[in-house]
């Protein structure tokens, strides 16, 4: 590697680092003024509120990671370019596309960085964040569907519960219909449900079996029984889909699209994401070092004002069509790789008038 590709690597992955030292710190200061006095009102344990925190960190570092890089590329480049550091580089006979190609490599050693957090690291932390949230921080919170819940379990058996609550565990008017190819086997009504430790206490059972020419009918004022779902499969939180590597979250997303499950948008958001943001980091980068590696007057901080205005645009776009994708039948594939799409012809467009 020459001088050249070096100095500008060192520098890019440098920056980086910087900007995410200086704004996770910041981000952890706000949120624990925020949440400070829930914590202290509920006697957290010092050891949960530390594991809380090394999860917001990682969860943070991932849910912003475009800014941090789009701003820090903005920073240093703005600052050769001030410096007429790069008018140097590009005078001495470096083509435009020799001088971007360090910034491609250290986007490559990001991005590899990015793909590995989205599929591995983040879902671990997210799932220790949500569950501290909702355990501490948001008392009696539902983040399980509540009501007529119908779904299908595997490919015989079909359940529905009329509501559930998470807190005590505990479903009314619950039913399961078996089948046995076309044919219905047998049906399992109960006025509720309980949850104990994978074997279920059923009330006001009744259970009536179809035969070809008599059927037979099962009864008893309680009955405790094992039955083929978890309560985890029957109402999954809001934020599961988060919590599961990759190999976990395209087994679930299967078992989820054969049970009919409503919530298919929100998963496969999750999904591509984790594809679609190592793909933003070299949308980014071009876009940055297009915008900043020109002197222009007003220095750095016009530089760094665009550069702010296009990352809250490119928020602004995921966020909204996150949220299409996940409560509409628009297509999350769509949904998550607009905004590259966008972007992208922008970074193309602002890359060739760079070159001029």
């Amino acid at each position: 590697m020459k001088i050249l590709d070096w100095y500008i690597l060192k520098r890019y992955l440098f920056t980086f680092l910087m900007m995410l030292l200086l704004f996770i710190p910041i981000g952890i200061t706000v949120n624990l003024a925020e949440k400070i006095g829930k914590i202290l009102e509920r006697e957290v344990p010092f050891a949960a509120v530390a594991q809380y925190y090394l999860d917001f960190t990682i969860y943070f570092a991932n849910l912003l990671f475009p800014i941090f890089l789009f701003l820090s590329v903005i920073w240093f480049t703005s600052k050769l370019a001030n410096n007429t550091e790069i008018v140097a580089f590009l005078s001495s006979g470096v083509s435009f596309w020799r001088f971007l190609r360090p910034y491609m490599i250290g986007a490559t050693i990001i991005a590899g960085f990015a793909l590995l957090m989205g599929l591995y690291l983040a879902p671990k932390a997210s799932k220790g964040f949500n569950q501290f949230k909702y355990k501490y921080l948001k008392s009696n919170k539902n983040v399980v569907q509540t009501t007529n819940i119908y779904k299908q379990i595997n490919d015989n058996d079909f359940i529905y519960v009329s509501s559930f609550n998470p807190v005590t565990g505990i479903g009314t008017n619950f039913f399961l219909e078996h089948f046995e190819g076309n044919r219905l086997a047998y049906k399992i009504t109960a006025n509720s449900i309980k949850d104990n430790d994978s074997v279920y206490r059923l009330l006001g059972y009744s259970k009536r079996i179809f035969g070809e020419h008599k059927d037979i009918i099962q009864s008893a004022s309680r009955k405790d029984t094992i039955l083929p779902f978890n309560v985890d499969d029957l109402t999954p939180e809001e934020y599961i889909a988060e919590t599961k590597s990759y190999g976990e979250l395209l087994d679930f997303i299967e078992k989820e699209e054969k049970s009919g499950s409503s919530n298919i948008g929100r998963y496969l958001v999750v999904k591509y994401k984790k594809w679609s943001l190592p793909v933003a980091v070299y949308i980014l980068t071009i876009i940055a070092v297009s915008v900043s590696s020109i002197k222009r007057r007003g220095g750095m901080g016009v530089n760094l004002a665009f550069g702010i205005t296009i990352a809250m645009i490119y928020v602004f776009f995921d966020k909204v069509f996150g949220v299409m994708a996940e409560q509409s039948s628009f297509s999350p594939l769509l949904a998550v790789w607009f905004p590259n799409i966008v972007f992208g012809i922008l970074a193309a467009y602002l890359l060739y008038n760079a070159k001029r």
